[in-house]
């Protein structure tokens, strides 16, 4: 009878957690929010476990007060990790559904470790001078979600790892481009210094006012549409992996993917001028964009058995970043 009991609570409790972290991303991501709700019930709750622990990581370091905090957010979270790997019982809902998520779906910590590696990027306020440079943070707090998801949707082949993770980079790429303003406002600037005019480069290595000044925002369209082009190289070699990916899933994720190029498209209308407010896909535009995924996914050949589990790896983003 008690063992009943406490199974009826393990899945009441796996019910709640998997609630809080669905109002997680319904929170933050309207895109990553649309996409999860194609996904099949159980593939669902371990894609919004994942969401949530990655947006609980990035709000501990992003809303620290200064850098020390930051620093200390960050050793706390790999102190996490560390209880995770060992199986100690948390109390927080998103700690303990990305423990399930671990445990049934085989995802290691070493991708999660190499997330909080990028963040760590950002609270040591890290400059990058090239595209090279700025691609190494990509791959770590956005390559890795790639990858972080081929265990989330069962993928049976590593052959599908590069492309989820250069799917990965192409959106962190549009975000970039999307929060050039928002990011100078935060004392941050992505844009490779490499491709700054030295006016613009004074400006924005510079302390930061309310807004982009209306005398860089023209030189900064070049670099933005650079960076764009970057992305939808990336976009496509990631489109190449959606194979290996079943119906529904493969459904998903070009769904999200088609949202998140989308934002580039809105940048491009503006003349890729960053200084016009954050550019967002509308909600009709993106019920058409499922729909096109969707006829894209019945016409798509998919592999017909799947595994849980792939491989246990980290791409370094050089070995085929070509």
């Amino acid at each position: 009878m008690t063992l009943a009991v406490n199974e009826h609570e393990l899945r009441s409790r796996t019910i709640d957690d998997t609630r809080h972290c669905e109002e997680i991303i319904a929170r933050h991501s309207k895109s990553f929010a649309l996409a999860s709700r194609l996904l099949t019930k159980e593939v669902r709750s371990a894609a919004v476990a994942t969401y949530a622990w990655c947006r609980r990581a990035d709000d501990a370091v992003d809303h620290a007060t200064d850098r020390a905090q930051a620093e200390d957010r960050l050793a706390r979270l790999r102190h996490e990790l560390d209880d995770l790997d060992a199986g100690r019982e948390s109390s927080d809902p998103v700690l303990r559904a990305i423990g399930v998520v671990m445990r049934e779906r085989g995802l290691p910590s070493c991708y999660l470790r190499e997330l909080l590696a990028g963040m760590e990027m950002d609270v040591q306020s890290t400059r990058y001078e090239t595209l090279a440079d700025l691609m190494l943070y990509c791959h770590r707090v956005a390559g890795v979600v790639g990858l972080m998801m081929c265990h989330v949707l069962g993928v049976s082949s590593d052959d599908a790892l590069p492309h989820a993770a250069r799917l990965g980079i192409a959106m962190q790429l549009t975000n970039i481009c999307r929060d050039v303003d928002e990011d100078w406002r935060r004392g941050r600037c992505y844009l490779p210094a490499s491709m700054l005019s030295s006016r613009a480069r004074t400006i924005l290595q510079g302390p930061a006012l309310p807004t982009v000044p209306q005398d860089i925002r023209l030189d900064l369209a070049e670099p933005v549409r650079t960076l764009l082009a970057e992305a939808d190289r990336h976009y496509r070699a990631g489109d190449a992996g959606l194979c290996y990916l079943d119906r529904v899933s493969g459904w998903a994720i070009q769904t999200a993917r088609l949202a998140y190029s989308g934002i580039g498209d809105v940048l491009a209308r503006r003349g890729y001028d960053v200084g016009q407010g954050r550019a967002v896909v509308s909600g009709t535009r993106k019920r058409w964009l499922a729909m096109s995924a969707l006829w894209s996914s019945i016409q798509r050949t998919h592999p017909s058995s799947r595994m849980l589990h792939v491989p246990t790896r980290i791409l370094e983003y050089r070995l085929w970043n070509d």
